[in-house]
């Protein structure tokens, strides 16, 4: 693994934060928008038998949860290949 300039250091930490807080920002509208706030909407439509709002407040806001966690190590593996700190096999 190569050291990182402090310049590089900083663009990289840079990038993982903004990386971090649009994961988030996206996880919390999941959860708590289509969990909460337009969970009347969402239930007019029905997917299983089970309203919409119903699924994204019981296993929606999950399983988007698990699919940032993914998304985000595949996403921080080509960060780290980018700036030549990638873990060697």
């Amino acid at each position: 693994m190569s050291q990182l300039s402090e310049r590089n250091a900083h663009a990289y930490w840079r990038k993982n934060k903004a990386l971090i807080v649009k994961l988030g920002v996206i996880w919390a509208a999941v959860s708590y928008g289509c969990g909460i706030l337009f969970v009347e909407q969402l239930n007019q439509v029905q997917i299983g038998g089970y309203k919409l709002g119903f699924w994204f407040a019981q296993q929606g806001s999950i399983y988007t949860f698990i699919a940032l966690v993914f998304y985000y190590a595949r996403a921080m593996a080509k960060l780290d290949k980018l700036f030549g700190v990638e873990e060697q096999e």
